[in-house]
């Protein structure tokens, strides 16, 4: 009975804050014809705002809302690129949002950058290390050569888990201290605010969902190892 406690709490633990992300942004995407613009117009209008040179807006691919810095291009999905609701806008000003922190050259973003092209190269040298775990095995017949390869492959997952955490004030920041303000400014209205507070804190909380879903996967792994 305890071991099942144990596994429903790492289950809500993990599952309960991406349930949470998309509720909120499934109750704030409900139409509203009475708001000022789409989320990709009003994307637009921000960019010309603050002067983000060379930076576009494109239509993405459904649930990929994110700000490309090396092509300056703010991607939201199609509900939020089209739609006319609060989590249209509120998405859609925390995406430029980062290219604000682009332009100001915000150093917790510019490590993020760098921070994201080490975890990629790690984790493409770690599903290599899962591949020929096999045949490592097969030519050496050492148990230890497949503990290190496993292992090597774990890494992959730990720098996941590392960028995803150290993404958290990037991503507060972008929400809190420059998307609340904006949308504060007169492009909603006091009544939409709340539901737009939350809809950027669930913007901000998608790396905290995904954190513990890689820690999640590290745990299965550390019990993998110790059979």
């Amino acid at each position: 009975m305890p071991l099942i406690i144990l596994m429903l709490a790492i289950l809500a633990l993990v599952f309960g804050p991406q349930y949470w992300v998309k509720s909120t942004l499934r109750k704030y995407g409900k139409d509203r014809p009475d708001l000022q613009g789409t989320g990709s117009e009003l994307a637009e209008h921000l960019i010309e705002r603050y002067h983000l040179e060379g930076v576009s807006v494109r239509e993405g691919q459904e649930g990929e809302d994110y700000y490309d810095p090396e092509g300056k291009v703010v991607s939201l999905s199609a509900s939020h690129f089209r739609g006319k609701t609060v989590a249209a806008v509120a998405v859609a000003t925390h995406e430029v949002s980062h290219a604000l922190q682009h332009q100001e050259q915000n150093p917790g973003f510019m490590r993020r950058q760098r921070r994201i092209k080490t975890a990629i190269m790690i984790e493409r040298f770690s599903v290599l290390a899962l591949m020929v775990t096999p045949f490592i095995f097969l030519l050496t017949r050492l148990p230890q050569s497949t503990l290190i390869t496993l292992l090597l492959g774990a890494s992959g997952m730990v720098a996941a888990l590392w960028v995803q955490l150290m993404n958290l004030p990037v991503e507060m920041d972008a929400s809190f201290n420059k998307a609340l303000p904006i949308l504060e400014d007169g492009y909603l209205s006091s009544q939409d605010m709340p539901g737009a507070r939350k809809v950027l804190k669930a913007a901000a909380m998608t790396y905290v969902a995904a954190a513990l879903a890689s820690l999640l996967n590290i745990g299965r792994w550390i019990a993998i190892l110790r059979r």
